[in-house]
C-alpha cells in the first residue's frame, strides 16, 4: 500500500501517542499522526511525503468519542465522516461530511484527518467556525481546552507535536436554523467551487466558506452586510462579495470570477431561504 518501509506505533493513551511522536522524532524518523489515514497513504503513493514512522491515534478511547451531555456534542478526532454524518446529532455538520467526497471514503476520512490534512479545503471546519466550539488538545503539559476560533486560521495552527482529541459544540447550535450549500464543478463531492455553511443565532447569520479563497474563513464584514435589513437581498449579497479577506480562488476547476458570481447567487438564496423561515 505504502512503496517504503516505516515504524507503525499503535498507542493506547494520549500520553503513549505524544510520547511515541516525539520519541520518534528524536531519531530522525519524522513521525505523522495517523487515524484514517486516506491523505497519507495518497500522498505516499504520490511520493510527496515520506515519513518514517506513523503514530495511528484511532484506538485512544478519547479520540473516539461522539456523545451528548448537558452542555454539549463532543467529536472525537477519530471520527470518520459517515460516523458523524449518520449520527446526526449536529444537522449542520452532517451535511458538511456527507458533502466531502463519496461514500466510501466518508468511511474512511477522520474529523481530524480533515481539519489537519494539506488539502485546502477543510470543509468541516466551516460548522465549528459558527457554532462557538470548542477544542480539547494534547501536549507537553497535558491536555488543554481553547476556543475553535484561537487555534484554527485557514489551517490548525498547533505546537509541534500537539495532538487534536476532541471538538465540542454547544447545545444551542445543535438545533439552530441552518444552512449549506456545496457548488462544485462537476459532481457534487468534487472540491469545491463555493461551499457555504450558515447558523443562525439570536435572529442574525454567521456564515464560513471554503472553495471561494485559498483556506476557509467566516467573515465578521460580510456577517455584518448580510444582516442589515435596510438592504435588499441582491445588494447584501453583491456587498459581502466585495468584503472577502482575500481574493476568490482560482484553478482548474474555476476561475476567481466565476466562484463570485456563484457566491453571490449562494448569498442571495441563503438571504431569500433566511427571510422566509428555511434557515
Amino acid at each position: 500500500m505504502i512503496p517504503f518501509d516505516f515504524i507503525y506505533c499503535l498507542p493506547n493513551t494520549l500520553r503513549e501517542a505524544y510520547d511515541a511522536f516525539w520519541g520518534l522524532t528524536s531519531v530522525g524518523k519524522n513521525p505523522v499522526y495517523y487515524a484514517g489515514g486516506s491523505e497519507i497513504i495518497t500522498m505516499c503513493r504520490a511520493g510527496s511525503i515520506r515519513p518514517g514512522a506513523v503514530v495511528d491515534i484511532k484506538t485512544i478511547p478519547e479520540c473516539q468519542h461522539l456523545f451528548e451531555n448537558q452542555d454539549a456534542l463532543h467529536i472525537g478526532s477519530a471520527c470518520t465522516l459517515n460516523q458523524i454524518k449518520e449520527s446526526k446529532l449536529f444537522p449542520l455538520l452532517s451535511l458538511s461530511c456527507g458533502r466531502i467526497a463519496d461514500h466510501t471514503n466518508q468511511c474512511r476520512i477522520t474529523l481530524g484527518g480533515n481539519l489537519c490534512g494539506t488539502i485546502m479545503y477543510r470543509e468541516t471546519s466551516l460548522p465549528f467556525l459558527l457554532s462557538d466550539a470548542t477544542v480539547q488538545l494534547f501536549g507537553k503539559e497535558g491536555l488543554r481546552m481553547v476556543s475553535f476560533q484561537s487555534v484554527f486560521d485557514g489551517r490548525m495552527r498547533l505546537e509541534p507535536g500537539e495532538l487534536v482529541v476532541k471538538l465540542s459544540v454547544p447545545r444551542w447550535a445543535l438545533t439552530a436554523p441552518h444552512f449549506h450549500a456545496k457548488h462544485a464543478a462537476c459532481e457534487k463531492i468534487d472540491y469545491p467551487l463555493v461551499s457555504m455553511a450558515a447558523l443562525q443565532k439570536d435572529g442574525k447569520l454567521r456564515v464560513a466558506f471554503s472553495g471561494l479563497c485559498a483556506r476557509p474563513f467566516r467573515s465578521a464584514n460580510m456577517e455584518e452586510v448580510l444582516n442589515n435589513r435596510s438592504l435588499s437581498f441582491e445588494e447584501r449579497a453583491q456587498d459581502a462579495a466585495k468584503l472577502l479577506p482575500e481574493p476568490a480562488h482560482g484553478d482548474a476547476e474555476g476561475s476567481g470570477e466565476y466562484r463570485l458570481f456563484v457566491l453571490k447567487n449562494t448569498l442571495q438564496a441563503l438571504l431569500e431561504e433566511a427571510e422566509y423561515g428555511a434557515v
